[in-house]
């Protein structure tokens, strides 16, 4: 549990310093969310190579999918990802209902805005990750309603 707190501060911190440096610069938004996803693309990249290191290569994109699902988002995230779905022609919806980066944020819809700087990294960790697994993608996030608790 100590060690899920330390790194929601981390990332809290991360995403704070990224913006707070941005705005000495003036920089716009999009810069800041570009640079908190390619952190966590060079991090998703480094957990994929010690995740499967004692792991048989995978058959297809969908043990692929389902190994990001259960075992990498586990590790991460202490969670299962709640839904998996495909159209079975490349396109992957993964859904956490409770995803913890968020859960700490209000539910009102004012934080809607926000919500996208802290999922930034988060889709830079799963796109390192696919791209060391020997797939380019685009990964998005997408947030309705912020999660509780």
């Amino acid at each position: 549990m100590a060690d899920e707190a330390l790194f929601l501060l981390l990332h809290n911190e991360m995403v704070s310093g990224v913006y707070k440096s941005a705005e000495h610069g003036e920089v716009e938004n999009g810069r800041c969310i570009t640079k908190l996803e390619n952190m966590g693309f060079r991090v998703g990249q480094g957990l994929i190579e010690r995740f499967t290191k004692d792991t048989a290569r995978f058959k297809d994109e969908l043990d692929i999918m389902k190994f990001i699902c259960k075992d990498f988002w586990t590790t991460v995230f202490k969670k299962q990802i709640d839904n998996l779905r495909t159209n079975h022609q490349g396109i992957y919806v993964l859904q956490d209902n409770k995803f913890r980066l968020l859960t700490q944020m209000s539910a009102g819809k004012q934080y809607l805005e926000h919500a996208s700087k802290y999922l930034a990294f988060t889709c830079g960790l799963i796109r390192g990750g696919l791209s060391n697994l020997g797939i380019k993608s685009i990964v998005t996030a997408e947030v309705s309603s912020m999660p509780a608790f």
